[in-house]
């Protein structure tokens, strides 16, 4: 049995069974339909994802890949947050090419914020500041797919004083005369998170792009004000 049929086959019944109805839809408003949902809380998922893995051998690269691809084709959206649970747990047995493999089809696969994000929390920042991945974010930046750009804007959230600020700036500009609220609101929250690194370059851009949506500006000033 491959590493990806047995973690689903203990998976997917633990977590269906866990499930409550009214949890469920909930969640399926709160999410605006994207998926449908089982109902399970994320400690409860995240602490069944945890015992799971535990239980199971570390995976490959490429295991942690064809494990989360096949979770990714399940209906209900806890199983694409158990396999960003899955990836944070394995993170660091991800090769080079797990992001250009792996990541950009998760993410330009049943898109919304909440597997984007989630991606780019345990996997498109901790990989890229591991690998690089220069080029192909690069790639992201330039796609069609708004979630691939988002991922680009936002793939260094999280490194603080070792964020490279010109490039992040540089991808903000990019998307800058974007209209669309999902790239709007990331180029706020990599704003805010360069306030207290390089507050006078994030006034500057504020000051340079006049037009920049209201989201990004006011997300920005909520970073500039803490300081």
């Amino acid at each position: 049995m491959t590493f990806a049929a047995e973690f689903v086959g203990e998976l997917s019944p633990a977590l269906k069974g866990m499930g409550e109805r009214k949890r469920a839809i909930g969640a399926q408003l709160y999410m605006k339909d994207v998926a449908p949902f089982i109902g399970v809380a994320t400690p409860e998922r995240r602490n069944l994802v945890k015992r799971i893995a535990k239980e199971m051998r570390i995976p490959t690269s490429e295991e942690l890949g064809s494990t989360a691809r096949k979770l990714w084709k399940l209906a209900e959206r806890e199983f694409q947050y158990a396999a960003n649970d899955l990836i944070g747990i394995h993170w660091k047995i991800a090769d080079k090419n797990f992001l250009a493999d792996h990541a950009e089809y998760l993410i330009s696969t049943k898109s919304w914020w909440d597997t984007v994000d989630g991606l780019g929390s345990v996997a498109v920042s901790p990989l890229t500041d591991k690998y690089g991945c220069e080029k192909l974010i690069a790639k992201w930046n330039k796609s069609e797919n708004m979630w691939l750009n988002r991922a680009a804007i936002q793939h260094q959230r999280g490194r603080r004083f070792e964020t490279d600020v010109n490039l992040v700036l540089q991808y903000c500009d990019d998307h800058s005369d974007s209209k669309e609220f999902f790239i709007v609101k990331a180029i706020g929250w990599a704003l805010r998170d360069l306030s207290p690194i390089s507050p006078s370059a994030v006034r500057k851009f504020l000051k340079d792009h006049p037009d920049l949506g209201r989201a990004a500006v006011r997300e920005a000033e909520r970073g500039l004000n803490r300081l």
